[in-house]
């Protein structure tokens, strides 16, 4: 019987290594490379919302790319309320890796991903990767879109600054108005660094914000944007996801209002010729394309991803192109502003601005013992991808 047995066994090592010579046989649990990976995407929007839109560029390129190589299934529109059963499904579909693009998905995906370890789960704006369970296929990333937001900053500044020396506004009249989405750290730093661009221009430019409490809200994001135009802001820009302050400011242009508008994800100049000054943007290419080639090539994300890797999170910002700043409009830019913008991104690459210092100090708005002085400055993206700061600056930021 051991040797009937011996007989056997060697005949079945002989059968499977055959059948991996010839590529028709699996043994391990993966090899080294996957001809095929099925990828799933959940989006809160569809094309229609520049936010979603700007995912959808990375889904386009990967496809592009890879060619048959993937087989990508997006799920679009999806709520929070609604996330687990969408992100489940394209775990049972078989999907390979899986990005959900909105924070709001973080805890359902991180709960998702424990109950499929073989699915790579990857979170773009979340900042749970690193927090207790740590798990080896969950993991988070995000683009560090502050110095987009301060170069956006600077550029509108130069334009309030030729605006007071053509006597078009007086310097008091320099307000800013941002509309919001909620008083999350990721909007925080975001308005905050805009604003801090804003300044490096013009010192004693103040602004006004208002939140709308929601992502993606078309005519509460126009509304809140006509109220801060009317309230006498001259320069409008955004953290929320539809085109409806951009939209608000170019009629308001044609009612004759002074005012620009900045704008968040994509250009937004076809539908503010008149008003859009510049956009900025994640680029999310880099991340998700490298992603998936190391699913295909059986590597740790973190390892495959060029960035700056913190535990099972990664980030980056112009130097490895995640960040981008959008066309500067001509039209409605400030002479010499292309030159500027070119300057500033180079000394992003090189590491050389400092945007959160100054004579500033702030509050946490969830825990008014929580304070911080600029003086010293703050590093933003200094562990994590997702932003930090969430601290409004007293005295030049109304939050209303």
């Amino acid at each position: 019987m051991k040797k009937a047995w011996r007989v056997l066994t060697t005949g079945f090592t002989v059968l499977a290594l055959v059948l991996v010579s010839m590529g028709i046989g699996r043994f391990s649990a993966k090899s080294s490379e996957t001809d095929q990976v099925k990828v799933g995407f959940i989006y809160d929007g569809d094309a229609a919302t520049p936010y979603s839109a700007n995912f959808m560029r990375a889904e386009e390129a990967l496809k592009n790319e890879l060619g048959d190589r993937v087989t990508v299934i997006p799920i679009r529109n999806v709520s929070e309320a609604d996330s687990e059963a969408h992100i489940r499904s394209l775990a049972e579909a078989g999907c390979d890796i899986i990005f959900t693009t909105s924070y709001g998905y973080e805890e359902t995906a991180k709960s998702l991903a424990h109950e499929y370890p073989d699915v790579e789960f990857c979170q773009a704006t979340g900042d749970n990767a690193n927090t207790d369970p740590v798990l080896p296929n969950y993991h988070t990333f995000m683009g560090e879109i502050y110095e987009g937001r301060y170069i956006s900053g600077v550029l509108a500044g130069m334009k309030l600054h030729e605006m007071i020396s053509a006597g078009t506004i007086s310097a008091e009249e320099a307000v800013v108005g941002y509309v919001a989405a909620f008083p999350y750290a990721e909007v925080i730093s975001g308005y905050t660094a805009f604003f801090l661009g804003v300044r490096s221009v013009v010192p004693d430019a103040v602004m006004k914000v208002k939140y709308s409490n929601t992502w993606s809200g078309y005519a509460v994001e126009y509304q809140l944007a006509k109220e801060l135009i009317e309230e006498g802001c001259v320069l409008i820009s955004q953290h929320s996801d539809t085109i409806g302050p951009a939209v608000a400011c170019e009629e308001a242009h044609g009612q004759g209002k002074t005012v620009i508008h900045v704008g968040y994800n994509t250009s937004m100049e076809s539908v503010a010729p008149a008003t859009s000054l510049v956009s900025c943007r994640i680029n999310w290419n880099p991340y998700i394309l490298a992603a998936v080639k190391a699913v295909m090539n059986n590597e740790k994300l973190e390892a495959a991803v060029p960035g700056h890797v913190h535990g099972n999170d990664v980030g980056a910002g112009f130097e490895r192109d995640w960040v981008q700043l959008l066309n500067i409009n001509d039209a409605v830019a400030a002479k010499g502003s292309d030159a500027r913008a070119r300057e500033l991104i180079d000394q992003f690459r090189n590491g050389g601005i400092e945007v959160f210092k100054g004579p500033y100090t702030g509050v946490n708005p969830y825990d008014e013992t929580d304070t911080i002085d600029l003086s010293g400055g703050f590093q933003e993206n200094a562990d994590r991808s997702a932003p930090a700061f969430a601290y409004v600056l007293d005295d030049v930021i109304e939050i209303e």
